[in-house]
């Protein structure tokens, strides 16, 4: 996929129904049942944003959450396994990024496991955040739990 064909658009309805589907695609990151069922209902309330493919298909999602008039963060991003790499999750976070502007949030925010619990899966994902802007900005060891060490990355808009 070439990633100037990435179509990113804004939906209204079955948001949860895509949530759980893709989040259920990718148990290295999203292998938490109650998680899949939260990210799933909470989506429904929040703008959302799909990646589709060349078909039409929904292969990518995020979701945001305004928790004031400064902040935006990436309350969900995932893209399905056969497509990252190919743009969708660079064109997701522009998404976000216009539509937290147009909102008047100076910052856009994600929280991600920390590197102090090493996980490759969740390196790729810290690299990834790195390449759209993100730097780290605080560890909340025991904020998910001991055994889940949280690094909140913060991107200026």
């Amino acid at each position: 996929m070439n990633r100037a064909m990435a179509k990113i658009r804004e939906i209204q309805s079955d948001k949860g129904a895509i949530c759980n589907r893709i989040l259920r695609a990718l148990p290295q990151w999203f292998g938490i049942e109650t998680a899949i069922v939260n990210y799933a209902r909470a989506v429904e309330s929040m703008p959302m944003f799909v990646a589709e493919n060349e078909r039409g298909d929904a292969v990518g999602f995020l979701s945001l959450d305004f928790h004031n008039e400064y902040n935006a963060e990436i309350h969900v991003i995932a893209v399905l396994p056969e497509h990252h790499g190919k743009g969708f999750g660079t064109a997701l976070v522009n998404a976000a990024e216009v539509c937290a502007r147009k909102l008047g949030a100076r910052y856009l925010t994600v929280k991600t496991l920390s590197p102090s619990k090493p996980n490759e899966e969740y390196e790729k994902t810290r690299r990834f955040y790195r390449s759209v802007g993100f730097v780290p900005l605080e560890e909340f060891k025991t904020l998910w739990g001991e055994a889940n060490p949280c690094l909140l990355m913060i991107k200026s808009l």
